[in-house]
């Protein structure tokens, strides 16, 4: 089966607290990784939502774009500020 890890969409900025580093999240690797060892919740509807998404995305069902919408509506339901990056 293909994986698609590697595939990118445009970058987003989380930002857990201001005592904390930002994460750059750009590729479904990155954001598989922030979802299941950086989230600080793992119950929300939308964090669900997000890491179907993820699979979906990394199975080619689902394009990135739409993997990105479901991890920004994710990190709106708990707190987390997401950004995208200046051009």
């Amino acid at each position: 089966m293909n994986r698609n890890l590697d595939s990118a969409f445009e970058p987003i900025v989380l930002s857990m607290n201001r005592d904390a580093t930002d994460a750059i999240v750009c590729t479904l690797r990155e954001a598989a990784h922030f979802l299941i060892r950086e989230w600080p919740s793992g119950d929300g509807e939308e964090y669900v939502t997000a890491v179907k998404a993820c699979v979906d995305a990394v199975n080619g069902d689902i394009g990135p774009d739409q993997f990105r919408a479901a991890l920004l509506r994710a990190a709106g339901e708990v707190g987390i500020a997401a950004s995208s990056l200046p051009h």
